[in-house]
């Protein structure tokens, strides 16, 4: 029978055991980490200083902007960290931490994916209702029901994990600390904890991935069927597909990872596919739901022209 301890620390064993490559993975994690920091936060600077934006869309643009900037924030810097030191180790309770704020702001991102989509069927389908349908008080409420809704599930996930017996080998197979490389170390029954994530999990991810594909597949429909313009379809379709391949980057690995079964072959695999979900979707995020954008790109010249115009006048009077 396997010994039961008290778990203070997990050993991350981290994104490979090659020791050459781990200055490459350090670079290329602060590239996108710095990428995610600087992006979102000249977005949020962007949205709340210009009154033209100031309209549902970007109102979900800056929630997922805030989002990114925390999501980004959970496990890059603890990896950075560990690719710089020879003991990469985690304690318990902050493994617990980190497991909790990865899901809980992954399925923010989820449901916040979904409400966009659902954001844009409506302005599409119902342009002149969409003032009324999309106002302020519902905008507030389908951002908090988002925000509460994830915070409870994973809630769920972490107190469930928490409460695991855990045996003396305590080396986790990940960067970061997650639910399932958890459970193999675990000694009690995880047959819950195993049903909660593919099934709970499970039906969030896939659920807002449905709306999602749903309200854009609604949208196409209706300017094939309802409009005639070809430059408007052509811009639809455009903004459709740059947007659905965000989508299937978060969601496609978010599937393959969650709705399987754990076995001891898949650890491996997630911890190459969570690379994706957890660092270069954020970054993709800010090129096409913004970087595409015509009216943030104007927004953005408008801001920092003025500002080099002013620091030009400035240097001129000096």
């Amino acid at each position: 029978m396997e010994n039961v301890t008290t778990v203070n620390e997990f050993l991350l064993l981290g994104l490979t055991s090659v020791q050459e490559l781990q200055p490459f993975f350090f670079v290329i994690f602060l590239i996108i980490y710095l990428i995610n920091l600087i992006g979102n936060g000249v977005i949020l600077m962007i949205v709340i200083l210009e009154p033209k934006l100031h309209s549902p869309m970007y109102f979900f643009l800056e929630n997922l902007s805030c989002l990114d900037i925390c999501y980004s924030s959970v496990t890059p810097p603890k990896v950075l960290i560990n690719l710089l030191s020879t003991r990469r180790t985690i304690s318990f309770l902050g493994c617990i931490a980190q497991l909790h704020f990865f899901h809980f702001l992954g399925s923010t991102e989820a449901i916040l994916l979904a409400i966009m989509a659902f954001d844009r069927f409506v302005a599409t389908c119902s342009p002149l209702r969409y003032i009324v349908i999309m106002n302020p008080q519902v905008c507030i409420l389908l951002a908090v029901a988002a925000w509460v809704t994830s915070f409870f599930y994973a809630m769920m996930h972490s107190a469930m994990t928490a409460n695991l017996k855990f045996c003396d080998f305590h080396k986790l197979s990940h960067f970061f600390c997650d639910v399932k490389p958890l459970l193999e170390l675990a000694c009690s029954n995880t047959l819950l904890n195993q049903w909660l994530v593919s099934v709970v999990t499970g039906s969030i991810s896939m659920g807002a991935f449905f709306l999602t594909l749903l309200s854009y597949f609604y949208i196409i429909g209706f300017l094939l069927f309802k409009n005639k313009s070809c430059r408007i379809l052509h811009k639809a379709l455009s903004t459709c597909a740059s947007h659905f391949m965000v989508v299937s980057f978060f969601y496609g690995p978010v599937g393959f990872t969650y709705i399987r079964p754990t076995s001891a072959t898949s650890v491996t695999q997630d911890r190459m596919v969570a690379i994706i979900y957890s660092a270069v979707t954020p970054v993709l995020n800010r090129m096409i739901y913004t970087l595409r954008n015509k009216e943030v790109m104007l927004a953005l010249k408008k801001i920092f022209g003025r500002k080099l115009f002013k620091n030009c006048q400035q240097l001129h009077c000096d």
